[in-house]
């Protein structure tokens, strides 16, 4: 039996990404790192976990209350949008907070934008219930 052995340096380094992948197994790959984002999001933010349930609790709703194709899509859209802006801005969060834990100008910035961003999604999202679900009827 041979022994495995080991450099020593090795312990120092960080894991290598994983190896590229090609044709279907690149699209199980891309699902896989998409549904560990989407848990991670789930698991870690608070932010995420709330709007993630408005949305299970909103969207059916919206879709009910459409009236047409293009009233459902704007109305679940919009949520899916909240959803879509808040992953960004935790992609943006956690990059900034990788750099360095020290105060920096840019990074506050880097934050209050996507935070920003997010405000604008949910402000979409009562701007376009609003006029959908409050207009009078054409």
């Amino acid at each position: 039996m041979t022994e495995q052995r080991t450099n020593p340096d090795d312990a120092d380094k960080s894991p290598r990404p994983p190896a590229k992948t090609v044709g279907f197994a690149h699209i199980l790959a891309a699902a896989r790192y998409s549904a560990s984002g989407l848990l991670t999001a789930l698991r870690s933010e608070e932010a995420f976990r709330l709007e993630a349930m408005a949305f299970c609790v909103l969207a059916p709703l919206g879709w009910w209350l459409g009236e047409t194709g293009v009233e459902r899509v704007l109305l679940v859209g919009s949520l899916v949008m909240v959803l879509i802006v808040e992953l960004l801005n935790t992609a943006v969060e956690n990059v900034v907070d990788r750099v360095g834990q020290e105060y920096h100008e840019l990074s506050k910035d880097a934050k209050d934008a996507g935070s920003a961003a997010v405000f604008v999604s949910i402000a979409l999202v009562c701007l376009t219930w609003g006029l959908i679900l409050l207009s009078p009827a054409a």
